[in-house]
């Protein structure tokens, strides 16, 4: 007779309206689908992710972005280095390991290095660090930002930093571009193009009075000089046409 212990007392809370009895051709078929099942998870490819014990490579690609603010004669340089995940198969991609910004102009040495440190912390620790550009770019300075050659507005230039890190990010495919639906490209070409046949017209005033407003600056990214600053790209770029301010950069238009 089985102990108390090998017994297996099954509590039936409801009542029983089929039972099925276990054959040894179905424990054969669940022992054959759990192999099965088996093989096909090892099958699938463990891929690499950026974790806080990844070891850093003896070799990152990286690339270089420089930054010439008004506010200062000297440039800034920052550095990406990049870390390659799943190298050489279909899931390949570069993630950013660490961030370096270099300057003549050691004014901002201290915070600059915190910067660096905090962010490139940020990669190492993995997942998704886009959040960061958003972060960065929503900084201001409280002696006013400045704009810099294309005529986009800039509020600091940790927010120009941070413009730098999303380029990268988008350069490495981690953010996708937003680009114009082909309607609101159309339209936007229109309005470019009636504008340029109207400056065409004007050549010869512009020509003889270089302040005219109606002049293209090459400084502004070759938009017009009297162009007014665009609230969703901030770039001075935004022109009144039928009576309503239009974005030649973006798109944006309060007539849409």
């Amino acid at each position: 007779m089985p102990s108390i212990e090998q017994k297996r007392v099954i509590k039936i809370d409801q009542a029983i309206v089929s039972y099925k009895v276990i054959t040894a051709q179905d424990t054969a078929e669940a022992a054959i689908k759990a192999v099965e099942h088996n093989q096909e998870k090892r099958a699938e490819p463990c891929l690499e992710t950026v974790h806080e014990n990844l070891s850093r490579p003896d070799f990152l690609m990286g690339s270089t972005y420089k930054i010439k603010t008004p506010m200062s004669e000297h440039a800034l340089y920052i550095t990406i280095n990049d870390i390659v995940l799943n190298q050489d198969t279909p899931h390949e991609q570069r993630h950013p390991y660490e961030i370096f910004i270099n300057s003549k102009n050691m004014d901002h040495f201290m915070w600059v290095v915190a910067l660096t440190r905090v962010i490139s912390a940020v990669f190492r620790k993995g997942g998704d660090v886009t959040f960061m550009v958003e972060e960065l770019k929503a900084v201001f300075d409280p002696k006013g930002g400045y704009f810099k050659k294309g005529g986009k507005f800039m509020p600091s230039l940790v927010a120009e930093i941070g413009e730098s890190i999303e380029n990268h990010l988008k350069m490495i495919g981690l953010i996708k571009n937003q680009s114009i639906d082909s309607h609101q490209q159309k339209i936007l070409d229109e309005k470019r193009a009636e504008f340029d046949r109207r400056s065409a017209t004007q050549k010869e005033l512009v020509s003889s009075n270089p302040v005219n407003n109606s002049a293209v600056n090459d400084d502004n990214g070759g938009f017009p000089a009297n162009a007014q600053l665009c609230n969703k790209c901030h770039t001075k770029a935004a022109i009144l046409m039928d009576g309503c301010y239009t974005c030649l950069s973006c798109g944006d238009s309060k007539c849409s």
